[in-house]
């Protein structure tokens, strides 16, 4: 009789636990809605009006720091250029930080919405450009507010500290590490844990990717200036050819993947732009080559670059280009990042979490179709001791996804509204499952 009464009381325990559980989230979904009823949803449509280009978006950043600051954070701006640091404690526990990245892109917008960006900034280089929101910032941004608003109304359900981060320049990939190096994790409290998300215009709204491995490769922006001696295009033999250096260089950088690199290793060696010559008839002095490096592993990544030098210098020398005109290769100091590869047990946790509280449905766990690059890796590289989970909410209603202009498109949309709530809610209980409520 005892064994069957605690047997009662264990089960009634455990239903009254998922019963509140489940009142808990039928709560946060509510309040999440009313607040994009109330709150979110202008201030998408304003940050989607309003634009800027990478480590220029001084309007996103004042309005992001109003918005934390109203909220009751402790907001730190000017961080790494135009960064935004927003704090809360709330007792012991670990630190959890959020991120989200702020910038647009240089596309003039040809989406169709009411709302289509007509903004033009001055970038760095002096131009003046048209900006959009071409890769979703401005859910990740929205959605971090509204996460914001979330965590400080629900602080009896959590223990610790959280860091909320508005990052500049993700799309120059070169924002998180101006953060890191203007004293991001000394400045601020380091985090045990650090989460972002990415609205995805190719995943179906109501679902979310949260990988347990490698999210997005490494990426490396490299320029080669191939030299060599001008002459008469009708007497070649006076001079040395960089254009036909330049094209066998081409040629060559494609044995790096298909000769050197083990096939079943992720590797790309673009060369996106070639630059050289004046005229029909006129062998030039010089030839550039701009290239684009994406690794899926620190191993691979140094393969690759060091390649690149080996095959330049080599390559020239057999064409007979003279040793004091050698090509010369440059690695960007700022277009570089690490690949980002979620920790695989806080991965787990976290889509554990995201079960328990969507429904084993939510999930979808597609391969991954390409090799684009993610600068949040910098917040969690091995060296940091960060445990990092980054993953993709939907932004396209499945019926419409068969249609769905890609990322950095000039005809780039979401559906903001389920994009942006969905962040919220999801964002809210990783930080939640991570931060469980101290008892005392």
């Amino acid at each position: 009789m005892k064994r069957i009464i605690l047997a009662t009381v264990a089960a009634a325990a455990l239903f009254g636990g998922a019963a509140q559980a489940q009142a808990q989230d039928a709560a946060l979904k509510a309040a999440v809605q009313a607040d994009y009823e109330a709150n979110l949803g202008s201030l998408f449509d304003w940050f989607h009006r309003n634009p800027e280009l990478s480590g220029r978006e001084v309007q996103t950043s004042a309005r992001m720091a109003r918005e934390l600051t109203a909220l009751g954070y402790e907001v730190t701006t000017g961080v790494g250029g135009t960064g935004v640091v927003a704090v809360l404690r709330n007792g012991a526990g670990p630190t959890v930080m959020i991120r989200a990245d702020m910038d647009g892109l240089p596309l003039e917008e040809r989406s169709g919405l009411a709302n289509a960006s007509t903004a033009r900034q001055v970038d760095a280089d002096g131009t003046e450009k048209p900006v959009m929101h071409a890769c979703g910032h401005d859910v990740h941004i929205t959605a971090l507010v509204g996460t914001a608003r979330q965590m400080m109304a629900r602080k009896a359900n959590w223990s610790g500290t959280l860091v909320l981060i508005a990052q500049p320049a993700e799309e120059r990939i070169f924002g998180a590490r101006d953060m890191m190096q203007d004293g991001l994790y000394t400045r601020f409290p380091k985090p045990d844990y650090a989460l972002a998300f990415h609205v995805s215009a190719d995943l179906a709204t109501g679902k979310i990717e949260a990988p347990l491995g490698i999210t997005s490769s490494s990426s490396d922006s490299v320029d080669i200036a191939v030299k060599g001696v001008g002459t008469h295009g009708a007497y070649p033999h006076l001079g040395v050819d960089p254009v036909l250096v330049a094209s066998q260089i081409v040629v060559s950088l494609q044995s790096l993947r298909s000769r050197e690199v083990n096939p079943l290793e992720g590797a790309v060696v673009t060369v996106g732009a070639i630059h050289g010559g004046i005229k029909h008839n006129i062998i030039s002095e010089q030839v550039d080559l701009q290239l684009t490096v994406r690794a899926d592993s620190p191993e691979v990544r140094t393969q690759l670059l060091d390649g690149i030098d080996r095959i330049a210098k080599n390559t020239a020398l057999a064409l007979g280009v003279p040793e004091d005109r050698l090509p010369v290769v440059t690695r960007s100091a700022t277009e570089t990042t690490p690949p980002n590869i979620n920790d695989r047990d806080t991965a787990q946790k976290v889509r554990d979490l995201f079960t328990a509280s969507f429904g084993a449905d939510v999930l979808a766990d597609a391969p991954r179709s390409g090799m684009g690059a993610e600068d949040f890796s910098y917040f969690v590289t091995p060296d940091t001791g960060v445990k990092g989970v980054y993953f993709s909410v939907g932004g396209t209603p499945a019926a419409e996804l068969e249609g769905a202009a890609g990322h950095h498109s000039p005809l780039f949309r979401i559906t903001p509204e389920p994009a942006v709530t969905l962040g919220v809610e999801a964002s809210v209980i990783a930080a939640e499952g991570l931060m469980p409520k101290v008892s005392n």
